[in-house]
């Protein structure tokens, strides 16, 4: 994959090929739907080719991280630039309610219960779990005080937690 920085096409292919579908994975825990997801994979797969001569070699899993780094740095830009990640300072704390059992709900619905999450809490969550980032470093990145980052991590999963009993209910009955 060296020569992917050099214009090499099948090498950029080769690239493309690889992590697409990781890559566009991580966009839609951040973005909309999948034409928002599109347009930002190929912008950064642009923006990759261009600068693929800074990458470092830092042990297996290096390139994967730097490309996750690039699609969440994008994604987190474009919500921004489209003002939908609103500061939020001063929401009431959602009742405290034990983690709900998310044995046989496919993952496929988690996820798009994650996507159906306000913006905001959508990407807090998304940083803190996915990213594994903590509140200091979330609101240093979104221009949030960092107890807004804890209280639309508690919202978020509060959400999630309702809408995975609500599902169970649905199809426990079945």
């Amino acid at each position: 994959m060296r020569l992917v920085g050099d214009g090499d096409a099948r090498g950029q292919r080769e690239l493309y090929e690889r992590y697409a579908p990781y890559l566009t994975a991580v966009a839609s825990r951040y973005l909309g739907g999948p034409d928002e997801v599109k347009d930002l994979l190929q912008d950064v797969f642009i923006k990759v080719f261009d600068r693929f001569g800074s990458f470092r070699y830092r042990g297996e899993g290096s390139l994967k991280a730097w490309l996750s780094r690039i699609v969440v740095n994008d994604s987190l830009q474009r919500l921004r630039k489209g003002e939908r990640l609103l500061a939020v300072d001063n929401l009431p704390e959602p009742d405290a309610d034990e983690d709900p059992d998310v044995e046989n709900v496919p993952l496929n619905v988690l996820q798009d219960m994650i996507s159906g999450l306000p913006d905001g809490y959508r990407t807090v969550f998304n940083l803190y779990v996915f990213e594994q980032m903590r509140h200091k470093d979330i609101a240093a990145l979104l221009g949030i005080k960092e107890n807004s980052s804890a209280s639309q991590l508690l919202r978020a999963k509060a959400l999630l937690a309702k809408e995975i009993k609500d599902y169970r209910k649905r199809h426990d009955n079945e």
